[in-house]
């Protein structure tokens, strides 16, 4: 009987030379293989492929080790960090990579001004202002300045105290691309018209939208090369067709499966089950804008209405978790002890409180779906009908809505944005401020409308807090501040399930959702 593999699979390997075409089943297609302008997991993945970033994460860790800087630094007030650079790296363009071609990549994202971040052609490099609080010359910044110090040596200097640049610099959006290819292809870098260039352990081929990316294996690289000579990334959107694929044999391995595929998948002596690390949120957003969200009391009876440990039990087959944390459980050492393990479920009080905020007859509301699978919300249209029949039972009309995945991603930030919607996060980097960071704070709450002044000093608190102790001081106050005010509810913790077909060996899937192929070998593959 196959066993369930909780992090990754690794086997004793026979010597094997490098041959063969990986082909991996992901959700959907790639927004864009331009980096730092991305905030989707498809993108990141293919990504990860392709770049390697400044700072990198051990094979299934969120522990930090060498990548394109093989040592950084910090200031005793953590207000400068300075990174020493790999030498004698090269683009698969053949540029060099240096302290050049770093600060080019970091001002492009964080300079509104700069000539080659195509702002003008609705570049927004959103995940700039997330996770590093704005853009240049935005008071909310953290970062001041990028500064080449010589050929192999960066600096990056900082307008508040950050413990945690080197973690935020390795996450998969920040991907290390050839300046030579971005000045060549323009404002079509990163789409299926071009051809974007790292130093990573493939190269970029080919990208047929709706079907595939093509890449092959970078001979060259610097770090461990990839056992295989081609990678084909198919993009196969329904769960099941992915299922039938692995099974057919038509693909290697994929992730995002819908829990009840597991059975299913354990019963194939063909296959073999992982279920990754829980490192993700999958919650509700409401939006300040909307003439009855803005009603703190109408946000606290929602909650309280949606059955989140039904909802969880009914559409992950044992691997999700409900409770009102928005960090995933291996961080509940930042949780605050005077939050309730879980949301209350009460429809009566529910509907009694929206009768005290003057709503007696409840009201209508919009509320979205993603159109894809999500490791947070496997099903995503299932789910929301679920959400909306509770909500009707207190007298809340939910009308349902979904749209294409990029334009959903666009849409969610443009004023007025939407009432209500299903969005998740799955962590880049080990720390709180990453899932708090990413959606409270100055530019990270453009969806919902709301970033209180003591919350957005808190976020800062936290990233410039360095021992354990004293940042779960600080986000114990964010956890209080948050699900008072339930503008974002959080509904479950998954451990998304992926698979493999036997033969595919030292697969190390990462809790942060993707990893790079180039560990994985093919033995006994026909």
């Amino acid at each position: 009987m196959k066993k369930l593999l909780l992090t990754a699979l690794l086997a004793t390997l026979p010597a094997a030379s490098a041959a063969g075409t990986l082909v991996f089943g992901a959700n959907g297609d790639p927004i864009s293989l331009e980096s730092g302008n991305i905030t989707d997991g498809i993108s990141i993945l293919v990504q990860r492929q392709i770049y390697d970033t400044l700072v990198d994460f051990k094979d299934g860790t969120t522990d930090l080790k060498p990548g394109l800087a093989t040592s950084w630094k910090a200031t005793a007030n953590n207000t400068s960090w300075t990174f020493t650079l790999r030498r004698n790296v090269k683009f698969t363009d053949g540029t060099p990579m240096n302290a050049d071609a770093i600060v080019f990549n970091l001002t492009r994202w964080w300079d509104k001004a700069h000539p080659y971040g195509f702002r003008d052609q609705g570049r927004t490099y959103e995940i700039v202002g997330d996770l590093l609080g704005g853009y240049k010359g935005d008071a909310s910044a953290v970062i001041k300045d990028v500064v080449k110090v010589n050929d192999t040596t960066v600096r990056v200097d900082l307008n508040k105290p950050s413990s945690v640049l080197p973690n935020v610099l390795a996450a998969g959006y920040f991907g290390i691309a050839s300046p030579t290819a971005i000045r060549k292809d323009g404002a079509k870098y990163g789409t299926p018209a071009s051809s974007p260039v790292g130093t990573g352990p493939f190269i970029f081929q080919s990208w047929r939208t709706g079907d595939r990316v093509t890449l092959t294996a970078n001979k060259a690289y610097w770090g461990q090369k990839a056992s295989v000579d081609t990678v084909v990334i198919r993009a196969i959107k329904d769960a099941s067709q992915r299922l039938n694929e692995l099974k057919a044999g038509t693909i290697d391995f994929a992730n995002d499966f819908t829990p009840d595929a597991l059975k299913s998948i354990q019963a194939d002596r063909n296959l073999v089950a992982v279920k990754r690390p829980s490192f993700n949120v999958g919650f509700v957003s409401m939006n300040n804008r909307n003439q009855y969200l803005k009603n703190e009391t109408v946000r606290q009876a929602i909650s309280m209405a949606i059955n989140k440990k039904a909802i969880v039990d009914s559409f992950w087959n044992g691997l999700g978790t409900s409770n009102a944390s928005f960090l995933p459980p291996v961080m509940a050492w930042a949780n605050s002890t005077k939050v309730p393990a879980d949301y209350k479920f009460d429809p009566a009080a529910a509907k009694k409180m929206l009768a005290d905020a003057g709503y007696p007859n409840g009201f209508s509301i919009d509320l979205w779906y993603m159109p894809v699978s999500r490791p947070y919300f496997p099903t995503p249209k299932p789910i929301a009908e679920a959400i909306a029949a509770d909500l009707s039972a207190i007298g809340i009309k939910v009308n349902l809505k979904t749209e294409d995945w990029a334009k959903y991603l666009e849409d969610r930030n443009k004023e007025p944005g939407f009432d209500m919607y299903m969005i998740g996060w799955t962590g880049d980097y080990g720390d709180p401020d990453n899932f708090y960071g990413a959606y409270y704070g100055a530019n990270a709450s453009d969806d919902i409308n709301w970033a209180p002044a003591n919350l957005v000093s808190l976020l800062e608190q936290g990233r410039a807090a360095t021992s354990q102790a004293d940042k779960a001081k600080v986000y114990a106050q964010i956890h209080e501040i948050t699900y008072n005010a339930a503008y974002r509810v959080p509904v479950v913790h998954s451990s998304p399930l992926a698979a493999s077909r036997s033969y595919v060996k030292n697969w190390i899937p990462s809790p942060l959702g993707s990893e790079p192929f180039n560990t994985i070998r093919l033995v006994g593959k026909k």
